[in-house]
């Protein structure tokens, strides 16, 4: 039992590792080598921070950033994404959900971060840097999905939750 927490812990470390490293090198190198937008996912971190807390100490957004990719977002998929496909479309390939949630993390991360928290327009305006980031997102969704099918890192609603729901 321990073992097998232990495994699904590291593959969901793993895939968010590896998913947040495909992100930064997607909009933080390739699509500015390509002369398209530059994302700046750690001064959108900054500004959440300053405008939720009123201060942004040196190095917190860059560990926010780092925490957001390398836990979060591949927890949401893990624990929420993933389920939830498996319950309601179980025939339903991984790549298709994958994509929606990178979708849903846009949407999360210009709509709710960038205007509701932090005051910018909606979706950064519209502007370039607007579909670098959906497809730097999308790009996360599919990595970190990938990696976690690949190493079999599936929650189970019925047998891991409780929820009386049998499990495939």
């Amino acid at each position: 039992m321990i073992t097998s927490a232990l495994r699904t812990a590291g593959s969901i470390l793993t895939a968010g590792a590896f998913a947040t490293i495909a992100f930064d090198a997607f909009g933080q190198g390739l699509s500015p080598l390509l002369g398209y937008a530059k994302l700046a996912p750690v001064g959108l971190a900054g500004a959440s921070l300053k405008s939720i807390f009123g201060a942004n100490p040196s190095g917190a957004a860059h560990m926010l950033h780092a925490m957001t990719g390398l836990i979060f977002y591949a927890v949401g998929w893990f624990a929420v994404a993933r389920p939830l496909q498996r319950a309601l479309a179980p025939r339903l390939h991984w790549s298709i959900t994958a994509i929606a949630y990178g979708v849903v993390l846009w949407v999360f991360a210009l709509y709710v971060m960038a205007h509701l928290v932090t005051g910018n327009k909606p979706f950064l305006g519209w502007t370039g840097i607007t579909w670098v980031a959906l497809w730097g997102h999308v790009l996360y969704a599919l990595v970190a999905a990938w990696i976690m099918e690949a190493k079999g890192a599936v929650l189970e609603l019925g047998r891991d939750l409780g929820l009386g729901v049998p499990a495939e």
